[in-house]
């Protein structure tokens, strides 16, 4: 059976650099009837919980560790055995929310994390954060951008272990180069395709988004 993508969407703050603002946050599950892995856990373990039923949790994914993607995932991880998996550049960031429990494993760049029929390639897309990826399965037609591009532009840049140029070239060469159908699932609101947000590349330049 082939893999399907379930979309929830959890409350709850983000805060850092002295600010906290309310946000609401997509988490991703991936699977079928038997297994899932969950993309960001963000904010409410059990709501997550609920939504993967008595399918088998492998793994919690992070986009980044910004404390509004992460702040649900070691309760999650604690209930149901799963692996927290995490890119190395931000444990600094994964730090400031969970001193005290380290993620299980590191992504690295190129990797695949194989699911219930979905295999997801780990595409390193430094900028919002320092070790935010993306996740990529061809077979889905689908990547999953957490905050480093959105629907209308990427991501925030502004705040600490973020830089705009970076964002800008992690788009360009590991985004825009898929196949301009390929849907991109955000962290945050509406979902997008390469192909439509391919053409504003030079206006997000010009704006220094």
């Amino acid at each position: 059976m082939a893999a399907r993508i379930e979309r929830l969407v959890t409350s709850g703050q983000f805060s850092l650099d002295g600010g906290t603002w309310d946000v609401d946050n997509n988490v991703w599950i991936v699977g079928d009837d038997e297994e899932a892995i969950v993309i960001d856990a963000a904010h409410d373990a059990d709501a997550i919980a609920r939504a993967v039923g008595d399918r088998r949790l492998t793994a919690i994914v992070c986009t980044h560790a910004h404390n509004d993607h992460i702040d649900a995932a070691p309760e999650l991880a604690d209930r149901t055995g799963a692996v927290i998996w995490l890119h190395p550049d931000d444990l600094p960031l994964w730090r400031m929310t969970h001193p005290d429990r380290e993620p299980d494993r590191h992504l690295v760049d190129g990797q695949v994390i194989e699911a219930a029929g979905a295999d997801l390639t780990v595409l390193h897309t430094p900028g919002h954060a320092q070790g935010a990826v993306c996740l990529y399965d061809p077979g889905l037609g689908t990547v999953f951008t957490g905050d480093t591009l959105f629907k209308g532009g990427p991501g925030a840049t502004g705040r600490s272990y973020s830089h705009f140029p970076t964002i800008i070239e992690s788009i360009r060469e590991r985004l825009l180069t898929l196949p301009p159908e390929t849907k991109v699932l955000t962290g945050h609101g509406d979902s997008t395709t390469i192909g439509d947000e391919a053409p504003h590349l030079e206006e997000w330049i010009k704006r220094g988004h």
